[in-house]
Protein backbone atom coordinates (compact mmCIF):
# COMPACT_ATOMS: atom_id res chain seq x y z
CA UNK A 1 0.00 0.00 0.00
CA UNK A 2 1.58 3.19 -1.24
CA UNK A 3 1.07 7.00 -1.38
CA UNK A 4 -0.39 6.81 -4.80
CA UNK A 5 -2.89 4.34 -3.85
CA UNK A 6 -6.49 5.77 -3.69
CA UNK A 7 -7.50 4.15 -0.06
CA UNK A 8 -4.46 5.67 1.01
CA UNK A 9 -3.86 9.04 2.69
CA UNK A 10 -0.89 10.47 4.36
CA UNK A 11 -1.62 14.08 4.28
CA UNK A 12 -4.74 14.09 6.54
CA UNK A 13 -7.97 15.85 4.21
CA UNK A 14 -7.79 19.85 4.98
CA UNK A 15 -10.20 19.85 7.70
CA UNK A 16 -7.71 21.00 10.48
CA UNK A 17 -9.34 24.31 10.82
CA UNK A 18 -12.33 22.89 11.53
CA UNK A 19 -11.05 20.54 14.28
CA UNK A 20 -8.93 22.93 15.77
CA UNK A 21 -11.81 24.65 17.95
CA UNK A 22 -12.33 21.04 19.31
CA UNK A 23 -8.54 20.03 20.04
CA UNK A 24 -7.70 23.98 21.53
CA UNK A 25 -10.85 23.16 24.06
CA UNK A 26 -9.36 19.61 25.21
CA UNK A 27 -5.40 20.12 25.18
CA UNK A 28 -4.35 23.43 25.56
CA UNK A 29 -4.39 25.28 28.29
CA UNK A 30 -4.17 29.26 29.03
CA UNK A 31 -2.63 28.58 32.30
CA UNK A 32 0.73 27.13 30.60
CA UNK A 33 0.83 29.38 28.33
CA UNK A 34 0.93 32.02 30.87
CA UNK A 35 3.62 30.59 32.83
CA UNK A 36 5.67 30.20 29.17
CA UNK A 37 5.17 33.38 28.93
CA UNK A 38 6.31 33.84 32.97
CA UNK A 39 9.80 32.43 31.81
CA UNK A 40 8.24 29.00 32.54
CA UNK A 41 7.87 29.14 36.10
CA UNK A 42 4.61 29.96 38.49
CA UNK A 43 5.01 30.88 42.13
CA UNK A 44 1.69 29.90 44.65
CA UNK A 45 2.36 30.44 48.29
CA UNK A 46 4.93 27.85 49.30
CA UNK A 47 5.44 26.64 45.70
CA UNK A 48 7.69 27.25 43.29
CA UNK A 49 6.85 25.28 40.00
CA UNK A 50 9.68 25.36 37.36
CA UNK A 51 8.72 24.05 33.76
CA UNK A 52 11.42 22.44 31.66
CA UNK A 53 11.68 24.72 28.24
CA UNK A 54 10.52 22.15 26.18
CA UNK A 55 7.88 19.50 27.34
CA UNK A 56 4.17 18.23 26.14
CA UNK A 57 2.88 17.79 22.75
CA UNK A 58 5.67 17.50 19.68
CA UNK A 59 4.71 18.09 16.18
CA UNK A 60 4.45 14.59 15.43
CA UNK A 61 1.96 13.78 18.07
CA UNK A 62 0.13 17.40 17.36
CA UNK A 63 -0.25 16.23 13.68
CA UNK A 64 -1.24 12.60 14.44
CA UNK A 65 -3.91 13.32 16.53
CA UNK A 66 -5.50 15.94 14.47
CA UNK A 67 -5.42 13.42 11.51
CA UNK A 68 -7.75 11.18 13.92
CA UNK A 69 -9.83 14.21 14.66
CA UNK A 70 -10.37 14.79 10.73
CA UNK A 71 -10.98 11.53 9.83
CA UNK A 72 -13.94 11.37 11.97
CA UNK A 73 -15.19 14.15 10.32
CA UNK A 74 -14.37 12.95 7.10
CA UNK A 75 -15.74 10.00 7.47
CA UNK A 76 -19.11 10.46 9.51
CA UNK A 77 -20.84 7.27 8.71
CA UNK A 78 -17.64 4.93 8.03
CA UNK A 79 -16.47 2.25 10.96
CA UNK A 80 -13.29 3.75 12.01
CA UNK A 81 -10.33 2.16 13.60
CA UNK A 82 -7.14 2.57 15.22
CA UNK A 83 -4.20 -0.16 14.62
CA UNK A 84 -3.16 0.79 18.19
CA UNK A 85 -3.25 3.71 20.90
CA UNK A 86 -2.64 6.75 18.76
CA UNK A 87 -0.08 7.97 20.95
CA UNK A 88 0.81 7.05 24.64
CA UNK A 89 -1.62 9.08 26.19
CA UNK A 90 -5.23 7.51 28.08
CA UNK A 91 -7.05 10.44 28.03
CA UNK A 92 -6.01 11.14 24.43
CA UNK A 93 -7.02 7.42 23.21
CA UNK A 94 -10.04 7.52 26.02
CA UNK A 95 -11.29 11.38 23.55
CA UNK A 96 -11.47 9.07 20.52
CA UNK A 97 -12.82 6.09 22.12
CA UNK A 98 -15.70 8.39 22.50
CA UNK A 99 -15.94 9.42 19.23
CA UNK A 100 -16.73 6.25 18.22
CA UNK A 101 -13.35 5.39 16.63
CA UNK A 102 -12.43 1.75 18.00
CA UNK A 103 -9.07 0.02 18.85
CA UNK A 104 -8.16 -3.03 17.23
CA UNK A 105 -8.53 -5.77 20.42
CA UNK A 106 -5.22 -7.76 21.69
CA UNK A 107 -5.38 -11.46 22.65
CA UNK A 108 -3.99 -12.47 25.64
CA UNK A 109 -0.78 -13.85 23.92
CA UNK A 110 -0.76 -10.22 22.95
CA UNK A 111 -1.33 -10.09 18.96
CA UNK A 112 -3.55 -7.62 17.91
CA UNK A 113 -6.85 -9.02 16.01
CA UNK A 114 -7.55 -7.93 12.82
CA UNK A 115 -10.95 -10.28 12.64
CA UNK A 116 -12.89 -7.53 13.35
CA UNK A 117 -11.93 -5.19 10.45
CA UNK A 118 -13.66 -5.86 7.20
CA UNK A 119 -13.87 -4.35 3.74
CA UNK A 120 -15.08 -0.77 3.34
CA UNK A 121 -13.84 0.34 6.79
CA UNK A 122 -11.06 3.11 7.88
CA UNK A 123 -8.16 2.50 9.77
CA UNK A 124 -5.75 5.02 11.26
CA UNK A 125 -2.20 3.76 11.63
CA UNK A 126 -0.76 5.34 14.98
CA UNK A 127 2.17 7.60 15.40
CA UNK A 128 4.32 4.76 15.74
CA UNK A 129 3.61 3.67 12.76
CA UNK A 130 2.46 0.01 11.63
CA UNK A 131 4.84 -3.46 10.40
CA UNK A 132 4.71 -4.72 6.69
CA UNK A 133 2.58 -7.54 7.64
CA UNK A 134 0.18 -5.15 9.08
CA UNK A 135 -0.25 -3.22 6.29
CA UNK A 136 -0.11 -5.89 3.99
CA UNK A 137 -3.02 -7.37 5.82
CA UNK A 138 -5.47 -3.86 5.47
CA UNK A 139 -4.37 -3.76 1.66
CA UNK A 140 -6.09 -7.60 1.48
CA UNK A 141 -8.95 -6.12 3.66
CA UNK A 142 -9.30 -3.05 1.01
CA UNK A 143 -9.25 -0.93 3.88
CA UNK A 144 -9.03 3.05 3.49
CA UNK A 145 -5.76 3.90 5.51
CA UNK A 146 -4.68 7.10 6.91
CA UNK A 147 -1.26 7.03 7.72
CA UNK A 148 -0.03 9.25 10.91
CA UNK A 149 3.57 7.76 11.28
CA UNK A 150 5.16 10.50 12.31
CA UNK A 151 8.14 11.59 9.68
CA UNK A 152 11.46 10.78 12.01
CA UNK A 153 10.09 6.95 12.18
CA UNK A 154 9.89 7.06 8.51
CA UNK A 155 13.47 8.51 8.33
CA UNK A 156 14.60 5.33 10.59
CA UNK A 157 12.43 3.29 8.17
CA UNK A 158 14.54 4.97 5.04
CA UNK A 159 18.00 3.88 6.80
CA UNK A 160 16.82 0.17 7.63
CA UNK A 161 15.53 0.07 3.91
CA UNK A 162 19.53 0.79 2.52
CA UNK A 163 21.14 -1.53 5.28
CA UNK A 164 18.68 -4.14 3.38
CA UNK A 165 19.17 -3.41 0.03
CA UNK A 166 23.28 -3.42 1.10
CA UNK A 167 23.06 -6.78 3.10
CA UNK A 168 23.95 -5.33 6.57
CA UNK A 169 22.21 -6.16 9.89
CA UNK A 170 20.44 -3.56 11.56
CA UNK A 171 21.14 -3.46 15.11
CA UNK A 172 18.07 -1.51 16.42
CA UNK A 173 18.60 0.49 19.79
CA UNK A 174 14.57 -0.29 21.46
CA UNK A 175 12.39 -2.22 23.34
CA UNK A 176 12.13 -5.19 21.49
CA UNK A 177 8.06 -4.90 22.23
CA UNK A 178 7.48 -1.27 21.14
CA UNK A 179 5.21 -0.50 18.61
CA UNK A 180 7.81 1.34 16.95
CA UNK A 181 10.69 -0.72 16.84
CA UNK A 182 7.73 -3.81 15.45
CA UNK A 183 7.36 -1.67 13.03
CA UNK A 184 10.96 -0.81 12.06
CA UNK A 185 12.29 -4.42 12.26
CA UNK A 186 9.57 -5.76 10.23
CA UNK A 187 10.82 -3.58 7.16
CA UNK A 188 14.93 -5.31 7.72
CA UNK A 189 16.43 -8.14 6.39
CA UNK A 190 17.66 -9.32 9.33
CA UNK A 191 18.02 -7.44 12.94
CA UNK A 192 18.97 -7.38 16.41
CA UNK A 193 17.63 -5.34 18.78
CA UNK A 194 19.15 -3.68 22.25
CA UNK A 195 17.47 -2.05 24.62
CA UNK A 196 20.63 -0.50 26.39
CA UNK A 197 24.35 -0.02 25.80
CA UNK A 198 24.89 -3.08 28.20
CA UNK A 199 23.22 -5.50 26.49
CA UNK A 200 25.13 -3.85 23.27
CA UNK A 201 28.28 -4.85 25.23
CA UNK A 202 27.62 -7.80 25.35
CA UNK A 203 26.97 -8.20 21.86
CA UNK A 204 30.11 -6.41 20.60
CA UNK A 205 31.97 -8.82 23.01
CA UNK A 206 30.53 -11.47 21.24
CA UNK A 207 31.80 -10.23 18.12
CA UNK A 208 35.36 -9.71 18.92
CA UNK A 209 35.96 -12.89 21.37
CA UNK A 210 32.98 -15.23 20.14
CA UNK A 211 31.24 -17.41 22.91
CA UNK A 212 28.44 -19.89 22.83
CA UNK A 213 26.11 -19.28 20.50
CA UNK A 214 23.00 -21.11 22.41
CA UNK A 215 23.75 -18.34 25.26
CA UNK A 216 23.20 -15.55 22.54
CA UNK A 217 20.11 -17.13 21.03
CA UNK A 218 18.51 -17.53 24.43
CA UNK A 219 19.26 -14.06 25.51
CA UNK A 220 18.19 -12.93 22.45
CA UNK A 221 15.50 -14.44 21.58
CA UNK A 222 12.61 -12.33 21.26
CA UNK A 223 15.08 -9.29 19.84
CA UNK A 224 16.01 -11.50 16.59
CA UNK A 225 14.56 -12.25 13.09
CA UNK A 226 13.60 -15.42 12.20
CA UNK A 227 16.79 -17.63 11.27
CA UNK A 228 19.16 -15.31 13.13
CA UNK A 229 22.63 -16.69 13.31
CA UNK A 230 25.22 -14.63 15.39
CA UNK A 231 28.23 -15.75 13.52
CA UNK A 232 26.61 -15.17 10.12
CA UNK A 233 25.15 -11.75 10.53
CA UNK A 234 27.34 -10.34 13.00
CA UNK A 235 29.90 -9.23 10.39
CA UNK A 236 27.67 -6.08 8.38
CA UNK A 237 26.03 -3.79 11.11
CA UNK A 238 24.29 -0.81 10.53
CA UNK A 239 22.70 1.03 13.54
CA UNK A 240 19.14 2.21 13.70
CA UNK A 241 17.06 3.00 16.80
CA UNK A 242 13.64 3.82 18.11
CA UNK A 243 13.90 7.82 17.75
CA UNK A 244 12.25 7.76 21.39
CA UNK A 245 15.17 6.23 22.93
CA UNK A 246 17.99 8.15 24.92
CA UNK A 247 20.10 10.15 22.09
CA UNK A 248 23.24 10.30 24.54
CA UNK A 249 23.11 5.99 24.34
CA UNK A 250 22.01 5.49 21.00
CA UNK A 251 25.30 7.62 20.13
CA UNK A 252 27.13 5.55 22.53
CA UNK A 253 26.21 2.31 21.00
CA UNK A 254 26.51 3.68 17.15
CA UNK A 255 30.34 4.39 18.42
CA UNK A 256 30.92 1.49 20.30
CA UNK A 257 29.67 -0.78 17.15
CA UNK A 258 31.72 0.52 15.04
CA UNK A 259 34.71 0.56 17.10
CA UNK A 260 34.35 -2.77 17.42
CA UNK A 261 33.89 -3.52 13.73
CA UNK A 262 37.22 -1.78 13.38
CA UNK A 263 39.30 -3.95 16.09
CA UNK A 264 37.44 -6.88 14.20
CA UNK A 265 37.75 -6.09 10.42
CA UNK A 266 40.48 -3.32 10.52
CA UNK A 267 40.20 0.54 9.91
CA UNK A 268 40.35 0.29 5.89
CA UNK A 269 37.73 -2.50 5.79
CA UNK A 270 34.95 -0.24 7.98
CA UNK A 271 32.78 0.72 5.23
CA UNK A 272 32.16 -3.00 4.73
CA UNK A 273 31.52 -4.06 7.38
CA UNK A 274 29.76 -0.66 9.46
CA UNK A 275 27.11 1.52 8.30
CA UNK A 276 26.72 4.83 10.28
CA UNK A 277 23.31 5.80 11.83
CA UNK A 278 23.08 9.45 10.73
CA UNK A 279 20.91 11.52 13.21
CA UNK A 280 18.03 9.71 14.01
CA UNK A 281 17.00 10.81 17.06
CA UNK A 282 13.95 12.80 16.73
CA UNK A 283 14.02 16.58 17.10
CA UNK A 284 11.67 16.66 19.90
CA UNK A 285 12.81 13.95 21.82
CA UNK A 286 16.22 15.67 21.55
CA UNK A 287 14.55 18.96 23.02
CA UNK A 288 12.90 17.48 25.65
CA UNK A 289 15.61 15.36 26.88
CA UNK A 290 17.82 18.75 26.34
CA UNK A 291 15.34 20.45 28.58
CA UNK A 292 15.47 18.10 31.01
CA UNK A 293 19.15 17.73 31.49
CA UNK A 294 18.97 21.68 31.87
CA UNK A 295 16.25 21.62 34.39
CA UNK A 296 17.86 18.98 36.67
CA UNK A 297 20.53 21.44 37.03
CA UNK A 298 18.66 24.04 39.11
CA UNK A 299 17.99 23.74 43.00
CA UNK A 300 14.58 21.44 42.61
CA UNK A 301 13.12 19.75 45.87
CA UNK A 302 10.97 17.34 43.67
CA UNK A 303 10.59 16.34 40.04
CA UNK A 304 6.97 15.51 38.47
CA UNK A 305 7.37 13.92 35.14
CA UNK A 306 3.73 13.55 33.42
CA UNK A 307 3.12 11.27 30.68
CA UNK A 308 1.29 7.75 29.76
CA UNK A 309 2.88 4.47 31.89
CA UNK A 310 4.12 2.93 28.04
CA UNK A 311 5.26 5.87 27.18
CA UNK A 312 9.54 5.57 26.45
CA UNK A 313 10.00 9.11 25.83
CA UNK A 314 8.51 9.93 29.18
CA UNK A 315 10.42 7.27 30.64
CA UNK A 316 13.42 8.41 29.39
CA UNK A 317 12.86 11.68 30.97
CA UNK A 318 12.54 10.27 34.01
CA UNK A 319 15.83 8.21 33.98
CA UNK A 320 17.61 11.72 33.94
CA UNK A 321 16.12 12.99 37.07
CA UNK A 322 16.76 9.66 38.85
CA UNK A 323 20.64 9.66 37.36
CA UNK A 324 20.65 13.35 38.88
CA UNK A 325 19.64 11.82 42.11
CA UNK A 326 16.38 13.90 42.51
CA UNK A 327 13.14 12.55 44.02
CA UNK A 328 11.41 11.88 40.96
CA UNK A 329 7.74 10.77 40.23
CA UNK A 330 6.25 9.84 36.88
CA UNK A 331 2.93 10.08 36.77
CA UNK A 332 -0.11 9.38 34.40
CA UNK A 333 -2.06 12.58 35.17
CA UNK A 334 -3.65 14.74 38.27
CA UNK A 335 -5.71 11.85 39.50
CA UNK A 336 -1.81 9.99 40.76
CA UNK A 337 -1.94 12.83 43.40
CA UNK A 338 -3.27 12.17 46.95
CA UNK A 339 -5.64 11.71 48.42
CA UNK A 340 -3.11 13.49 51.22
CA UNK A 341 0.05 13.89 50.85
CA UNK A 342 0.69 10.63 48.38
CA UNK A 343 1.36 10.58 44.94
CA UNK A 344 1.01 6.97 42.83
CA UNK A 345 3.91 6.78 40.44
CA UNK A 346 5.65 4.36 38.10
CA UNK A 347 9.33 4.08 39.17
CA UNK A 348 11.99 3.20 36.51
CA UNK A 349 12.36 0.33 35.19
CA UNK A 350 9.15 -1.38 36.90
CA UNK A 351 5.83 -2.80 35.64
CA UNK A 352 4.05 -1.74 38.34
CA UNK A 353 3.12 1.51 40.71
CA UNK A 354 3.62 2.47 43.67
CA UNK A 355 2.33 4.96 46.15
CA UNK A 356 4.47 7.43 48.34
CA UNK A 357 3.31 9.10 51.00
CA UNK A 358 4.47 12.66 52.36
CA UNK A 359 6.10 13.34 49.65
CA UNK A 360 6.34 16.80 49.40
CA UNK A 361 8.51 18.42 51.56
CA UNK A 362 6.93 20.98 54.20
CA UNK A 363 7.97 24.54 53.97
CA UNK A 364 9.15 26.68 51.15
CA UNK A 365 10.03 23.97 48.08
CA UNK A 366 11.01 24.05 44.40
CA UNK A 367 8.87 21.58 41.96
CA UNK A 368 10.39 20.55 38.52
CA UNK A 369 8.08 19.63 35.69
CA UNK A 370 7.97 18.33 32.53
CA UNK A 371 5.76 16.19 29.98
CA UNK A 372 6.33 13.38 27.42
CA UNK A 373 5.70 14.46 23.79
CA UNK A 374 2.47 12.79 23.84
CA UNK A 375 1.20 15.05 26.66
CA UNK A 376 -1.47 17.89 26.41
CA UNK A 377 -1.01 20.69 27.98
CA UNK A 378 -4.57 20.72 29.91
CA UNK A 379 -3.23 17.09 31.68
CA UNK A 380 0.04 19.63 33.26
CA UNK A 381 -2.62 22.54 34.04
CA UNK A 382 -4.47 19.99 36.37
CA UNK A 383 -0.99 18.18 37.82
CA UNK A 384 -0.39 21.89 38.65
CA UNK A 385 -3.64 22.20 40.04
CA UNK A 386 -3.88 19.55 42.01
CA UNK A 387 -0.48 19.74 43.74
CA UNK A 388 -1.20 23.34 44.88
CA UNK A 389 -4.66 21.65 46.11
CA UNK A 390 -2.84 19.09 47.90
CA UNK A 391 -0.26 21.56 49.85
CA UNK A 392 -3.73 22.55 51.06
CA UNK A 393 -4.95 19.79 51.72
Amino acid sequence: MTASTAKYHRKGFGLKDEVQIELKREYESDLISQIRKSGNSLVVGDITIKLAQAFGFCWGVDRAVSMAYETRKHFPDRRIWITNEIIHNPVVNNNLRAMDIKFTPVTEDGQKDFSGITEGDVVILPAFGASVEEMQLLADKSCEVVDTTCPWVSRVWNRVDKYADSDFTAIIHGKYNHEETIATSSRAQTYLIVQNLAEAEWVANYILNGGSKEEFQQKFTKSVSVGFDPDKHLTRLGVANQTTMLKGETEQIGKLFESTMMRKFGPDKINDHFLSPGDTICDATQERQDAMLQLVEEKLDVMVVIGGYNSSNTGHLQEIAVHKGLPSYHIESAGSIGPGNSITHKPVNDVTLTTTDNWLPSGKITIGITAGASTPDQLISDVIARIVQARND
